[in-house]
């Protein structure tokens, strides 16, 4: 079977295909794969939605199954910010450096006792039938004060879930999969197939 993931972020394609390949045998493309069409902007308030309303257009414009997720991270000392916006949270989309320095100076005075997080995925199948599947994984830690680790994207160099000592941007692709807040939205996902 054929499966869309809506994104053109090769390292969440590369990362879907690793958790997949775990549960279920499926040709998973993503946007580049397939012809071009509209994406609709992100402009739901809360992660499911944004997925939803993803993976909806993205059945609705190429007639595969799709997965669409939304994902970020929510900052406690920020009352669950930057969420939604945790890509464009310097006001540029996709600016992963600018989003995290944004995210550690608004933070800068908060104790480090206090610098709880939650990275959050919420993650959606729809099928050309109709049928609609979402769910949630989270990924609670903490948030350091200076970046550490090169793997990964995004928030990654600056997130050390619980249970650990190290960010995930530290952690080898594997290791961060097992424990990730879109892995566990993926795996999820994938039994749904």
């Amino acid at each position: 079977m054929k499966l869309l993931l809506a994104t053109r972020n090769r390292k969440k394609l590369a990362e879907l295909e690793r958790i997949l390949a775990e549960h279920t045998d499926v040709e998973l493309l993503g946007l580049d794969d397939v012809p071009e069409y509209p994406e609709a902007p992100e402009t739901a308030l809360t992660f499911e939605g944004n997925a939803v309303a993803k993976a909806r257009d993205g059945v609705r414009y190429t007639g595969l199954p799709c997965v669409a997720d939304d994902s970020g991270i929510a900052v406690d000392a920020l009352n669950g910010m930057p969420g939604v916006f945790s890509a464009r949270w310097s006001g540029r989309h996709g600016d992963d450096q600018a989003n995290v320095d944004l995210m550690l100076a608004q933070i800068g005075d908060v104790g480090d006792e206090h610098r709880g997080g939650a990275f959050v995925c919420a993650a959606a199948l729809v099928f050309p039938d109709g049928t609609e599947h979402v769910v949630r994984g989270e990924a609670r830690g903490r948030i350091i004060r200076e970046p550490k680790g090169s793997n990964g994207f995004g928030y990654d160099p600056v997130f050390v879930p619980d249970g650990f000592d190290v960010t995930t941007a530290q952690m080898s692709a594997e290791q961060k999969d097992a424990i990730s807040h879109r892995g566990k939205a993926f795996r999820l996902l994938a039994k749904l197939v």
